[in-house]
């Protein structure tokens, strides 16, 4: 009897359509693992949710993204619920989703970070959200700008702006898998040029130093393992050829899942297909607190 699997979608936060549309991806390729999936939109109704998961599924397979999906809160459920689940746990998906939080912890570990700013902020400067995904509600402010960001949202931080490149590296199971460079035709990686601009193109591996690829792998595998972070994560970062050099950003313990996507797509490059990626993190889903 094929292991039944239920999957989750959707969620309230800012990112609910990103969830919708990749699980599309999560679905068949679980299905062509071979396994039983029920698809559960999840909302902001505990009943409702609690209804949906039953009967009991073997495992859970969590591909909900932002606030309520990946900041400690579902898995605080399914592990009440001692239902075993796929990505990080309560701990380490709470760290992760505070950005503040997760630099702090990254930086006494000896990786180098984006310095945060206090207010007044002498730009050129990054504003964002501190507990916010998918790159939401982002804002880069330069000298020659003449707008003046929303300082009244609550929850944002502002970061030294990092000239350079962008890269990417995901981690499964505490195993940095290659490094990304993404180039995107917009003013930097934003979720225009994430979700809807087919203009930004990803060269995997990233043509970087090797030393440069090294040490991102390096710092990828300590924050994961300091963090507790488990299953397949991403790490984001800005390379300044020439200046500061290699610099962490953020980690993303529910990084976007489809054969396309920057995760997925590392460890497809390193020989495993998506279906079998699917099938592993089901294999190796647990719950964290027993």
């Amino acid at each position: 009897m094929a292991k039944s699997v239920a999957l989750l979608v959707g969620g309230w936060s800012a990112e609910r359509q990103v969830s919708l549309d990749k699980g599309k991806a999560v679905e068949k390729g679980l299905q062509e693992a071979g396994y039983d999936v029920r698809v559960i939109d999840v909302k902001r109704d505990m009943d409702d949710l609690l209804q949906k998961l039953t009967p009991r599924p073997d495992v859970v397979f969590n591909n909900l993204h932002g606030k309520g999906g990946e900041d400690g809160i579902v898995q605080g459920v399914l592990e009440f619920l001692q239902i075993p689940y796929t990505h990080s746990g309560v701990m380490a998906s709470a760290i992760a989703m505070d950005k503040e939080l997760t630099k702090k912890v990254a930086h006494d570990c000896g990786v180098k970070v984006a310095e945060t700013l206090n207010f007044p902020y002498d730009p050129p400067y990054v504003l964002k959200p501190v507990d916010q995904g998918s790159s939401v509600d982002i804002t880069i402010v330069f000298e020659q700008d003449n707008f003046q960001p929303d300082m009244t949202k609550k929850g944002m931080i502002a970061e030294r702006y990092i000239a350079g490149r962008e890269l990417t590296c995901a981690v499964l199971d505490g195993k940095a898998q290659a490094v990304t460079e993404i180039i995107p035709e917009t003013k930097f990686f934003d979720y225009e040029a994430k979700y809807k601009d087919t203009r930004t193109r990803y060269v995997l591996p990233a043509a970087i130093p090797a030393e440069v690829e090294q040490q991102a792998k390096q710092w990828s595998e300590t924050v994961f393992k300091a963090l507790g972070c488990q299953g397949i994560a991403r790490c984001d970062y800005r390379y300044d050829e020439g200046g500061e050099g290699l610099v962490f950003l953020e980690i993303n313990t529910q990084p976007g899942f489809t054969p396309e996507s920057i995760g997925p797509s590392q460890v497809i490059y390193n020989g495993m297909s998506f279906a079998d990626l699917c099938a592993h993190l089901v294999e190796t889903a647990t719950v964290k607190d027993k």
